[in-house]
């Protein structure tokens, strides 16, 4: 699986944009969670950067204009996107595995929509835990009881190249299995944020109940109907 990123695979299941589109949204939520824990990093690494705009829009931000961000990704493709469309002297795009033999200690790692991906995440997981201080991981909440019902596994697996497929509680053991202490975690809604992104009459549909049962309950909405992930901030 791992080929369909270092060929043209992926960006073409992705329409050429390797989901650049939904970059904005996640640094978005990156920037409300460092900002809650009053965390302005010195050393910034986001592992599987894709076409770099999440830490085109930390560049952006005057709080880390004296910040070092590097984006590391396998995909060739992806580092060509990201290095076309960056041009602050702060960011760095490198193809390449950043963990791979050691390296660098960072004082933030990102892996946004990553680990998901990798065939052995938990060792995955392990080098990330070592490679900063504080890491923030963003992890598509695969498992509820529609996709289940549906058997929608197969087909998130051969369209975006999940293996590996959480909930909320699984996702988090995970990271504590690892060697990760939880430090903050929240539900974003993808499927209501970026709805104008993808649209679609699925989404319209599948959003009426989300909108309905998230007034009462978010996690166990999560559980059933789908359109969470979870943000979380590990030491």
């Amino acid at each position: 699986m791992k080929d369909i990123y270092t060929d043209d695979s992926y960006l073409r299941a992705t329409g050429g944009t390797w989901h650049a589109e939904d970059s904005l949204w996640k640094a978005s939520n990156v920037l409300d969670l460092l900002d809650a824990h009053d965390l302005v990093p010195d050393r910034v690494l986001e592992v599987g950067c894709g076409a770099g705009r999440v830490l085109g829009a930390m560049a952006a931000d005057a709080r880390f204009a004296n910040s070092m961000l590097d984006g590391f990704d396998i995909s060739p493709q992806a580092i060509e996107l990201a290095r076309r469309e960056s041009s602050a002297a702060n960011v760095r795009f490198i193809c390449g595995d950043p963990l791979a033999g050691g390296g660098d200690t960072y004082d933030l790692l990102l892996a946004l929509d990553v680990f998901e991906h990798v065939p052995d995440y938990l060792g995955f997981l392990q080098s990330c835990a070592r490679a900063a201080t504080y890491k923030i991981y963003h992890v598509p909440l695969d498992i509820y009881v529609s996709s289940v019902l549906r058997n929608a596994f197969l087909a998130n697996r051969a369209a975006v190249g999940h293996l590996h497929y959480f909930t909320a509680e699984s996702a988090l053991a995970t990271l504590r299995d690892t060697g990760h202490e939880i430090v903050d975690v929240r539900y974003t809604d993808s499927f209501f944020s970026l709805s104008g992104e993808h649209p679609s009459w699925r989404r319209r549909l599948g959003n009426l109940p989300r909108r309905v049962f998230a007034r009462v309950d978010v996690p166990m909405t999560a559980r059933v109907f789908g359109g969470w992930s979870l943000l979380v901030l590990t030491r």
